[in-house]
């Protein structure tokens, strides 16, 4: 599968082509389209390791209280509600915030490999100066999220098939453009939309106090995705557009299902004395394409901030739009802003962090986190 460049800003070599990042001509070709990204890092620095920023010691009762709102778990809108009493109910939601804690912990852990990865490959040095400092960014997301994790639970849950074979094939493919689709704008989208809906329905305030952290760094990460679709799209072959579309929507499915099966997270039930088998047929039974789509019409809605991304790029056009319209109104999402509903929320941390970290902004009065 080729690489496919339009822009020298995404330009490449073989990751085992060090001499090539030695050559001196390059270190004169630097693109000027992630200056800002760059500078702004310092306008959203926090450190994880710092209870000024955040205390992880804030204690929780994971046996009496919801981690999260209880009524946004789909398990409660199957007949497996039936079977718990309340206890069993917050044990339920708090194992599910579990599941998604780890999932979240392993997708840092594969967009920090992934960073460093395109540190080896990008040939342009601003491109490269910027996947450094994803890199930091990530290191630091993984140690926030293994410290919450720890304090909590004490240890995370093991990565399910199908974002573990994901994430490794984003992480060890040679192809930018596969990077970046894939974590940038696929699974950074679903970062985005998955944090904010946590903001939201959060009850513990440390989960809440971190999803707005982690999401002022993430805003960033999207924003990188989306210079590469502005550089790239318009100028793909229809070869080279459809191959892309597809692969979005192939991945799209593993996320969808990694995220909403329940066989992904057997472990969940068996631990609650409940039969795996049948809680699949009482997914089965209950979240039918319709009362999928209901869910969908809210804005933070992982899935469909994920989409929104896909579509806004380009990259999902009439020969796969139908495909998602299964799950929610693409004329509905179509005609919205480019604004993401994770936006406001990381900017609002980001003025936070500036006044924290002494009141200044270095870019001025105008936030990036949205542009």
């Amino acid at each position: 599968m080729p690489n496919i460049t339009k822009d020298p800003a995404y330009n490449a070599v073989d990751p085992n082509d060090f001499p090539a990042m030695m050559d001196v001509d390059r270190y004169g070709q630097r693109s000027t389209a992630f200056d800002k990204i760059i500078s702004a890092t310092h306008d959203h620095f926090w450190d994880p390791l710092d209870a000024k920023y955040i205390d992880f010691t804030a204690p929780w009762d994971l046996e009496k209280d919801y981690l999260v709102d209880p009524n946004s778990s789909p398990d409660f809108k199957t007949a497996i509600a039936d079977k718990l009493d309340e206890r069993g109910k917050v044990k339920l939601v708090n194992l599910n915030t579990l599941w998604s804690m780890s999932s979240i912990l392993h997708g840092e852990q594969g967009a920090l490999a992934l960073s460093a990865s395109l540190c080896h490959i990008l040939r342009d040095p601003g491109a490269q100066e910027y996947a450094a400092n994803q890199t930091r960014e990530e290191a630091r997301h993984v140690t926030a999220f293994s410290r919450y994790v720890k304090a909590r639970w004490g240890k995370p849950r093991p990565v399910g098939p199908a974002l573990g074979d994901l994430l490794t094939e984003l992480v060890l493919s040679p192809l930018v453009w596969k990077k970046i689709v894939g974590m940038q704008m696929l699974v950074e989208g679903l970062a985005m939309g998955a944090f904010a809906s946590m903001y939201k329905e959060g009850r513990d305030p440390l989960l809440v106090k971190l999803m707005q952290l982690v999401m002022t760094d993430e805003a960033f990460h999207h924003k990188f995705g989306k210079i590469w679709a502005d550089r790239t799209i318009p100028h793909l072959s229809k070869g080279e557009h459809e191959q892309i579309e597809d692969w979005a929507w192939q991945v799209f499915n593993v996320l969808i299902y990694n995220l909403a099966s329940p066989d992904q997270k057997t472990w969940i039930y068996q631990e609650l004395g409940l039969d795996p088998v049948w809680c699949q047929q009482a997914f089965m039974e209950a979240l039918t394409d319709e009362a999928m789509r209901k869910d969908m019409q809210d804005a933070s809605n992982i899935f469909r901030v994920l989409v929104k991304t896909l579509l806004k790029a380009g990259i999902i056009t009439d020969r796969t739009r139908g495909n998602y319209a299964a799950f929610l109104d693409m004329a509905e999402l179509h005609a919205e802003g480019d604004r993401m509903i994770g936006d406001d929320i990381a900017e609002e941390g980001i003025r936070y962090l500036i006044q924290l970290n002494g009141g200044k902004s270095l870019l001025g009065p105008q936030l990036l986190a949205a542009e």
